[in-house]
């Protein structure tokens, strides 16, 4: 009997005789946290599916060079990783987990994903996918040449931030925000086109922001998921013991690298302060301030917003 063979959208998947091989693209380099991972997590779907099920990640987003959203759901990708709020298309559902202060902890972060991952799931399913994991990045914070101590010295200080809330946030503090692409923004503080950065600890080891920059204030802005998705056609064409197996995997690896964020952010400071870089709490002012600016920006957020976005929120706000 001849092995039926099935593709689908012509790349990223075979079907053979059960035997499924799927290929997921992972948008930053294989030592990344998340990339590291997302290999984590093909390793252990292949052994809850007993081998039947192979997936083989591909770092430095090779795969996808465009909207990580639109390539899975058009199955340029089978399976991918995205920033979330970076990702056009997720609406404001995709942007709180990258609002201001409205998470001050990891317990917070994680409390606030569960609370909105229906509304994630359902964005992810009108774009004929399914999120199978979502987790933290370490704490957002801001990279400069100077000391931070209040918004005032914000001023004028050219800002690259990583979405339309941060620009906003940055706007709002008195600072110029510049939208750039990762890649480009190591060359950009060079030349002085930027002198500050909002981002991660993970994201300014990655970078060597030491080399650049020479301060960084630990003002948790946000605590922005990366998610993993698959596109349903893919996801229906598995078996039920298949699917479940996969969900296990999920589901451990989720738990898994939300303590992995917290050890990178550890590893991250540290690497980041015995490069020489001034590692910083914010004064009790620019904290206020800041704080200040994070609650007229949720208040402008929610006046458009969805009854099941305000839900996601009163629901957070209420313990």
């Amino acid at each position: 009997m001849l092995k039926k063979i099935v593709l689908l959208a012509g790349v990223g998947v075979a079907l053979v005789a059960g035997n499924v091989k799927l290929d997921l693209n992972a948008k930053y380099p294989a030592n990344n946290f998340h990339t590291i991972g997302a290999q984590k997590f093909a390793k252990l779907v292949e052994k809850y599916t007993n081998g039947s099920v192979k997936i083989t990640v591909h770092a430095g987003g090779s795969l996808v060079k465009g909207n990580p959203l639109k390539a899975v759901k058009d199955g340029v990708a089978p399976m991918t990783d995205m920033f979330i709020p970076f990702t056009s298309g997720g609406g404001k559902v995709f942007g709180i987990s990258a609002l201001p202060f409205v998470a001050s902890s990891y317990d917070d972060a994680y409390r606030l994903y569960k609370i909105s991952k229906p509304a994630y799931d359902k964005v992810a399913k009108k774009w004929n996918q399914k999120m199978l994991y979502a987790v933290s990045w370490p704490p957002s914070g801001i990279y400069t040449k100077k000391a931070i101590n209040s918004i005032a010295d914000l001023k004028g200080v050219k800002v690259r931030t990583y979405d339309k809330n941060s620009a906003n946030f940055i706007k709002m503090a008195g600072g110029n925000a510049v939208a750039l692409p990762w890649g480009e923004v190591y060359s950009a503080l060079q030349t002085g086109l930027v002198n500050g950065v909002v981002t991660s600890s993970a994201s300014g080891k990655d970078g060597k922001l030491w080399e650049v920059l020479t301060n960084f204030t630990k003002i948790g802005y946000a605590y922005p998921l990366q998610a993993v998705t698959i596109n349903l056609d893919y996801w229906n064409s598995l078996t039920k013991e298949q699917q479940n197996a996969m969900l296990k995997a999920a589901k451990e690896i989720e738990a898994m690298q939300w303590e992995a964020s917290k050890k990178e952010d550890k590893v991250a400071l540290k690497m980041l302060a015995d490069n020489g870089m001034k590692v910083s709490e914010p004064t009790p002012q620019l904290r206020a301030e800041l704080k200040e600016i994070g609650k007229k920006m949720l208040d402008k957020y929610l006046e458009d917003a969805s009854s099941d976005i305000k839900k996601i929120f009163k629901e957070y706000h209420s313990k």
